[in-house]
């Protein structure tokens, strides 16, 4: 998506970055970096992807993958991700559940 395709273009402009790494990706975002066929709701490929790269830091963009945990789980493994908690992102996923936390 663009949001995704935003954060990995301006990612991979910063000198302090080598390689900016997507998944899923799209053929805009190859041109940031090498770009993964995981599925953004695979969460048990995207871990799986996670432990085989180390990075040094995970953004996660996609809504779907938040709303499933994927930040909770990949903090639980040691990574340093930037994206809400699941609970947090239940904000965003859900309206019914944004309608009745306000």
């Amino acid at each position: 998506g663009g949001r995704e395709h935003a954060l990995a273009w301006k990612i991979a402009q910063s000198p302090l970055v080598d390689t900016v790494w997507s998944a899923p990706g799209s053929v805009a975002m190859d041109q940031s970096g090498p770009c993964f066929d995981v599925a953004a709701d695979d969460i048990d490929g995207l871990q799986a992807l996670a432990l085989q790269l180390e990075p040094d830091l995970i953004v996660i963009g996609p809504d779907a993958p938040l709303a499933l945990g994927l930040a909770d789980l990949l903090r639980a493994r040691g990574f340093d991700v930037f994206g809400p908690s699941r609970d947090a992102a239940q904000l965003e996923a859900s309206k019914g559940f944004a309608q009745d936390m306000m």
